[in-house]
């Protein structure tokens, strides 16, 4: 535990207001690339922490371990519903991020720092370089934050 009282974890509520205060300093786009290199940082620890490696892990055990270690049990980044592969693509389907919770149905607030941890993650256990998006969103009507996953050649 890092925190002998208060324990581990913080409000969304201020990690959003730390977000929100970036972006009047910075600008959206500059603080969007800092919390995506942050978050792909936080997920290549992670996934070396994890053990994850393309040689051990399916995707369906990306998902699980993923899953646990940022889902209910772990952090509450995100839940990671399921990891699909469709040739140099992959494609992972969250719920309840970090980044969507309290926006207005409408808005078109970006997950980054979520993205950034899956695709650190990714990249670290797969051992190749990929471009990251948020497809869809919750926001935006859709069932989940989506983010693909396109490998670099």
């Amino acid at each position: 535990m890092l925190r002998p009282k208060l324990g581990d974890f913080s409000s969304i509520v201020c990690f959003r207001s730390a977000i929100v205060g970036m972006e009047d300093a910075l600008g959206e786009k500059a603080t969007a690339i800092a919390l995506i290199a942050a978050g792909r940082s936080r997920g290549k620890h992670l996934a070396q922490e994890l053990g994850l490696t393309v040689a051990n892990s399916s995707l369906d055990d990306i998902a699980s371990k993923l899953g646990f270690a940022l889902g209910k049990d772990g952090t509450r980044l995100c839940i990671i519903n399921r990891i699909e592969a469709q040739e140099n693509v992959i494609k992972v389907y969250t719920s309840e991020t970090l980044c969507s919770a309290g926006e207005a149905l409408g808005s078109d607030r970006k997950c980054t720092y979520t993205l950034g941890a899956i695709w650190g993650a990714l990249e670290q256990t797969v051992g190749k370089r990929f471009q990251g998006k948020h497809v869809e969103s919750v926001l935006r009507g859709g069932e989940y934050d989506v983010f693909e996953f396109t490998e670099l050649r």
